[in-house]
């Protein structure tokens, strides 16, 4: 099956089971042309929406930060009026391209002979103030924050001059500065062709009519970009998380063996709240691989491992939080344990639902939905490309068992998301009974490498046959589509809406954006 479902986990019955959506294209951006190369450095790291949706942050491994703007609500000034109303706004969310700035360049420790790259790691808004945007960025070693705002910028005439009057002025100049003047105490000269001698200067009363004093002709709003703080020297590892407070006021970071707590308005100094780093490095067991903050409760935040389990910890028990609150684990691991359980049991990313009550995971080979108030287990586990299984000793030779990848949940949380190999994406819906699991592949047309399923026994299928979406179906050796599987081609990146049912996913260097009515 593509997953299994606790019956704790939602009170929903079959008959209010909702459809599968329908998952339509809706914009790119950076498209790349067929045979065309791209470099490294364009490869999208990190996509983040604000929390109001009207705003889309992307990364890149160039260490450049990209805004875009959600263009079909400013449109519609009257878009909150009609809320009131009840009124129903056809359509879909469309985005245009704001801004864009260069947040981290590369660094060289000479301290450690260790070469830090410009790739941004991590995304997170904050809150905004003032019709200023605010920005946490971060590579390995240096967390900035950004502050992006229009400023109205002056438009000046030139200066413009009489040209029949040039001649003039140019041996009137001449002759002032022929020979030396003498200079008196009080500042004039001896020699003033005017006989002025102080700084009282009285302009004719006719004027000069050659001059012409600029004009400001217009404004214009220009954004401009600044980085308010830095936060460094605070990480002998790799930064691999980032996440804000309901606070306002503060943030975490972490790396493989500690969490720092920072104040947004020091960046001289942080506060270690997690420590898992031993006396003696040789019983390192495990090592942290991402920690994310409750969405409402600012003393709350959870962290995940490489040996799959998830911890949650309160900031009111003591100042080093190394003993959790919580820990889930998920001890019915299906299949013989092998060298690769623990690798492909290693979580890479952690988020919480928007309501707080869960939390969800994906590790290697599975996605998995947990509850906080329920630690025996998660409360449904799909899984996103099992046919890779019988591949993992080809798979950790050319290094893809490690690829790190992301997920996310719905607004309402009723579905997550994740990406796999050949630039696909599945969309898995997570109330009790459902078995929507669909499959979509990054570009244009989503639906257009879907070809009739191989026949295989009923125990293997993943998914059946709808009207409109067809379901992945287990089949080793191929993708989900029934497609050898292109390793190279990795989605890692992507991000749902806040409020909508609209998903921004990363292909390589061009930002894909979907729909579902």
């Amino acid at each position: 099956m593509n997953g299994k479902v606790g019956s704790e986990a939602f009170d929903a019955t079959p008959s209010s089971l909702l459809p599968p959506l329908e998952w339509k294209f809706s914009q790119v951006f950076g498209e790349r042309i067929a045979g065309e190369g791209v470099q490294d450095v364009d490869f999208i790291s990190a996509i983040q929406f604000d929390k109001s949706g009207d705003y889309l942050a992307t990364g890149d491994k160039g260490g450049r930060v990209v805004l875009f703007e959600r263009t079909d609500v400013k449109e519609n000034s009257s878009r909150r009026d009609l809320e009131k109303l009840d009124y129903t706004i056809c359509g879909h969310p469309e985005f245009g391209y704001k801004t864009e700035f260069q947040s981290h360049e590369p660094e060289f420790d000479y301290l450690k002979s260790l070469e830090i790259e410009e790739k941004i790691n991590k995304i997170r808004w904050c809150q905004i103030a003032n019709g200023a945007l605010f920005i946490l960025s971060t590579n390995d070693k240096t967390i900035k924050f950004w502050k992006v705002q229009e400023k109205k910028v002056k438009r000046l005439s030139v200066m413009n001059l009489d040209h029949s009057q040039a001649a003039r002025n140019d041996n009137f100049a001449c002759s002032c500065t022929a020979s030396p003047k003498v200079s008196l105490t009080n500042g004039g000269y001896a020699d003033s062709p005017y006989k002025y001698q102080s700084n009282d200067y009285e302009f004719s009363s006719a004027g000069f009519p050659s001059l012409r004093l600029p004009m400001v002709t217009g404004q214009e709003m220009s954004l401009v970009a600044r980085c308010r703080r830095v936060y460094a020297h605070a990480h002998d590892y790799h930064i691999n998380s980032i996440s804000n407070n309901s606070d306002g006021e503060t943030f975490i970071s972490a790396d493989d063996l500690r969490i720092n707590l920072w104040n947004l308005e020091v960046s001289s100094q942080s506060f270690n709240i997690v420590d898992v780093k031993p006396a003696n490095m040789e019983d390192l067991t495990e090592v942290i691989t991402s920690a994310e903050f409750h969405p409402t409760h600012c003393n709350t935040l959870a962290y995940s491992s490489s040996k799959g389990s998830i911890r949650l910890i309160d900031l009111r028990q003591s100042a080093l939080c190394d003993n959790h609150s919580k820990l889930f684990e998920d001890r019915a691991t299906p299949g013989p344990r092998s060298f690769f359980t623990e690798i492909i049991a290693s979580v890479s990313d952690i988020k919480f639902s928007k309501d707080g009550r869960h939390i969800l995971t994906r590790d290697y080979m599975t996605v998995k939905l947990w509850d906080i108030n329920m630690d025996s287990g998660p409360v449904a586990s799909f899984q996103v490309h099992e046919y890779l299984r019988p591949k993992l000793c080809d798979l950790y030779e050319n290094d893809s068992i490690f690829d790190k990848f992301e997920c996310c949940l719905s607004g309402d949380g009723l579905r997550v998301a994740t990406g796999s190999y050949s630039n696909l994406f599945r969309v898995f819906g997570c109330s009790a009974g459902s078995t929507e699991a669909t499959t979509l592949e990054a570009n244009k047309n989503p639906m257009r490498r879907q070809v009739p399923p191989p026949a295989k026994p009923a125990t293997r299928s993943l998914g059946r046959l709808t009207s409109a979406v067809r379901r992945a179906v287990e089949c080793p050796g191929v993708d989900a589509n029934g497609n050898s599987n292109d390793l190279s081609a990795k989605l890692l990146h992507l991000a749902w809406h806040p409020s909508e049912n609209s998903i921004a996913c990363a292909a390589a260097n061009s930002l894909y954006m979907y729909y579902a009515n």
